[in-house]
């Protein structure tokens, strides 16, 4: 019988064909799909979080374990059943309009749906009326809005402005992250938390929505 743990030490090690093994021998043995999700790859994906927040991990690393998780959960798509998986926080993604930087953005979403999220990505340059139609549209329960450029800082705020006046403020909660982005400027503009990085992000989202 394959240890949760042993599944999770192959993942934060980068050790795809031991993770997969494991995940394989699991299926074999009758251990339920959403246990192996829920207890095995993501856990595994919060301590990779917690060391990308530590500096103990980088991006290539962090790169490589999520696409050794994604690889897993393909396997475990077909015997998951709604009950399996976690419910869904619905997160929607962007860079602010007037701002086209996605490599941050891109790994705040991967580690964000390794987290059992439902990521809706939307890319860059999005325009604050966008956000507001797509938060309708997807029932987003967090929006995060990032940028690059200190001259698109202040598009997050015209975002905000936009989802308050939408009446849609009290149905989310809004993170803001990028290089000149600060926990002042969070503050400053209205958005209810900050992260330095994708790691802290997804921990932060999740610790909102529980």
């Amino acid at each position: 019988m394959v240890e949760f743990s042993a599944m999770t030490e192959a993942l934060v090690a980068c050790d795809i064909e031991k993770l997969a093994r494991f995940v394989d021998e699991a299926i074999a043995g009758n251990v339920p799909a959403g246990d192996i999700l829920n207890k095995g790859l993501i856990a595994g994906m919060d301590v990779v979080g917690e060391k990308m927040e530590a500096g103990d991990m980088f991006i290539p690393e962090v790169l490589m374990a999520a696409k050794a998780m994604g690889a897993c959960v393909e396997k475990l798509k077909p015997l998951l059943d709604d009950g399996d998986a976690k419910k869904s926080v619905s997160v929607l993604i962007g860079t602010v309009k007037g701002d086209l930087h996605d490599i941050g953005k891109n790994l705040v979403a991967m580690m964000m749906e390794s987290a059992g999220m439902e990521v809706h990505n939307l890319g860059v340059d999005i325009a604050p009326e966008n956000f507001v139609a797509m938060i309708k549209e997807k029932n987003a329960q967090i929006v995060c809005l990032s940028a690059l450029l200190t001259t698109t800082m202040p598009m997050m705020k015209q975002t905000v402005d936009a989802i308050v006046e939408s009446g849609l403020r009290d149905q989310v909660k809004i993170l803001v992250g990028g290089a000149p982005v600060t926990q002042a400027f969070a503050e400053e503009i209205g958005a209810d938390g900050f992260a330095a990085d994708a790691g802290s992000a997804s921990k932060l989202a999740k610790s909102l929505v529980n």
